[in-house]
């Protein structure tokens, strides 16, 4: 019996088991966004992101912002590609390409034209439905793996947020943090988060 595709995984022209680098990733002309987790292909949501979700990327990108002026550390919203290189910086040999919802880069020697080559400082993912397997799993595996210093999942629905900080190779998880709730970023020193001025903003 055939195995079962997994649902997020992209159909034609693209070979559910096969195996793509970056490289691939940049000769393809597609109507919608795809990412490569450890040369796999997926699709993001068939539809656009819904209204929370994209109110939550614009506050938090501002507070963001506003932090960091004047810094080294720049925010960029998706879409944005973060290449996360394993052995070697060469487009054939890079098999993962992410686009976070935000991320956070400080080593300016990560950034060129096309985006980020390595692990940002921080990540933010704002969970849609659809996409939750992705990002609980699939991602946490490769941005732990790749050194991403600070995870962050925001359920919007939900109106929480979990942090996972990278503690010797591996993430530690925060107590489930809601409204009311004021957060810090290891990552980011002297930077807080208001959650009540995040979550209590959505209309």
């Amino acid at each position: 019996m055939e195995k079962q595709r997994d649902k997020d995984q992209i159909n034609e022209p693209f070979d559910a088991y096969g195996s793509y680098s970056y490289a691939d990733y940049l000769s393809w002309q597609l109507d919608e966004m795809v990412e490569l987790i450890r040369g796999k292909v997926f699709r993001q949501a068939a539809a656009a992101p819904g209204r929370v979700h994209q109110e939550v990327v614009m506050i938090l990108a501002n507070r963001f912002y506003e932090f960091l002026k004047g810094k080294s550390c720049k925010v960029y919203p998706a879409p944005f590609d973060v290449r996360l290189p394993v052995s070697s910086r060469r487009h054939e040999d890079i098999d993962t390409v992410v686009q976070p919802d935000l991320c956070v880069v400080c080593d300016q020697g990560k950034l060129d034209d096309l985006g980020c080559v390595g692990a940002p400082d921080l990540i933010v993912e704002i969970l849609s439905p659809g996409n939750n397997k992705k990002e609980l799993q699939l991602k946490y595996e490769v941005y732990e793996a790749s050194g991403v210093k600070e995870y962050w999942i925001i359920h919007p629905d939900e109106r929480t947020l979990l942090i996972y900080t990278l503690e010797n190779e591996k993430y530690r998880p925060s107590r489930l943090f809601t409204l009311g709730d004021r957060v810090s970023s290891q990552a980011l020193l002297g930077f807080e988060l208001d959650l009540e001025g995040v979550f209590g903003e959505l209309s």
